[in-house]
């Protein structure tokens, strides 16, 4: 290996990306969570592509589906990732999945502070089964992860506007709605797009956003 690649790699932040997603029971109709794992795996494979020669891309993925919220993938560079499809089953406990991205978030031997801000990402089809308001409010207002960017999606007509509009980043972001199961992809593809751009910036920490008719889709 060369110096330049050397120093290279070595000057690299990390950039993590948090997914929360739900794989409830629900989840399971229309084919849902089938096209929720093609999703996040097409998203690692776009950042497994970046130049990570300021930021290197991070990925976890926290899920909430039966009983309780879990670790799916631990936080890990993209380029050593080997994706394990979900299955969907259960409740709802998005409100266990709030205080897991809170805890990874604030803990500095998994997010270094040299870490850029991180993306958080919630994907849900459905009401929260369990306490919701306590954790959100916990992580919002916690000293690392209030910092985070934040972006939301609700799939179908049953996804509770509340609790997804309460976990935006700001007044001016808003959710995401995929009412046609296809447009999951849409989705995920936006936020790949802003993720990626935040990577080459100057600045890896500004905020990027893209308007959806900015995007040209394949389907």
């Amino acid at each position: 290996m060369s110096t330049l690649n050397e120093f290279a790699m070595a000057s690299a932040r990390p950039l993590p990306v948090i997914l929360l997603l739900d794989i409830s029971g629900s989840m399971s109709m229309n084919g849902k969570i089938d096209i929720l794992n093609d999703a996040v795996s097409e998203m690692i494979d776009t950042f497994v592509g970046e130049d990570d020669s300021r930021a290197e891309i991070h990925v976890s993925v926290i899920t909430f589906g039966g009983q309780e919220a879990k670790l799916h993938l631990q936080l890990q560079p993209a380029d050593t990732i080997k994706w394990l499809p979900m299955e969907a089953k259960g409740r709802t406990p998005m409100g266990q999945a709030f205080s897991l991205a809170q805890q990874m978030i604030e803990d500095k031997s998994i997010i270094p502070s040299r870490a850029y801000r991180p993306t958080v990402i919630l994907v849900s089809d459905g009401i929260s089964t369990d306490d919701w308001r306590r954790p959100l409010d916990q992580l919002l207002n916690s000293e690392r992860a209030s910092k985070a960017v934040r972006f939301a999606m609700g799939i179908g007509e049953e996804s509770d506007n509340d609790t997804l509009n309460s976990f935006l980043s700001s007044n001016n972001a808003r959710v995401f709605h995929a009412h046609e199961t296809r447009k999951i992809k849409n989705f995920f593809k936006w936020v790949t797009m802003s993720v990626t751009t935040r990577s080459r910036s100057v600045n890896p920490n500004m905020e990027i956003n893209f308007q959806l008719d900015e995007i040209e889709f394949d389907f």
